[in-house]
């Protein structure tokens, strides 16, 4: 009985959290300019901002380095770029009833869907925006990322009753580049 009334107690504690996080703002703190400055960020895909999102990873890309020789000359290697890889992007949010993270990676593998029918490739990928905003809610500047699609769904974190821990849900996004919109 008593492990019941702190599992429930534990449940409370993780609900409330989780409200609290999601009536704050997403936020980034930028430094380097003498100041601080809170800049927030949303992220949107079909149109419409995904609530709740407290975490994006970095938006990166790598260039492989190819090296050759000019000619006959053995002392002297030359270096070119080869291919551009992205980097997948990780987003996180407190769990939520917001079905928008399943729905998604549901598209790329559904186990109840039926024996042959697991897979929906007519519409897995999605472009997304991910916009920086400052504290009058400002666009400072946009990310377009295109043809992301989620390789990786995490729809509940670990647990710790003796922590402090929130119930998180992950999407890890494969994509095929992005840019700054102008």
């Amino acid at each position: 009985m008593r492990q019941l009334i702190k599992i429930l107690l534990t449940a409370v504690a993780i609900f409330s959290m989780q409200e609290a996080i999601l009536a704050q703002q997403n936020s980034v703190s930028q430094s380097g300019t003498g100041h601080e400055e809170e800049i927030k960020f949303l992220v949107k895909w079909d149109g419409k901002i995904i609530p709740g999102i407290t975490y994006v990873s970095e938006l990166k890309r790598k260039t492989e380095v190819l090296t050759h020789r000019s000619g006959g000359d053995p002392s002297i290697q030359r270096r070119s770029p080869g291919i551009t890889n992205f980097e997948p992007i990780i987003i996180k949010r407190p769990r939520t009833f917001d079905n928008a993270f399943k729905q998604w990676a549901d598209k790329v593998w559904n186990l109840g869907s039926g024996l042959g029918s697991e897979v929906s490739l007519k519409d897995f990928r999605k472009d997304i925006v991910i916009e920086l905003r400052d504290e009058n809610d400002t666009l400072l500047m946009a990310f377009h990322v295109y043809r992301c699609w989620p390789s990786e769904y995490t729809a509940l974190s670990e647990l710790d009753s003796e922590g402090t821990a929130v119930a998180m849900e992950t999407l890890v996004l494969q994509h095929e580049g992005w840019e700054l919109a102008d």
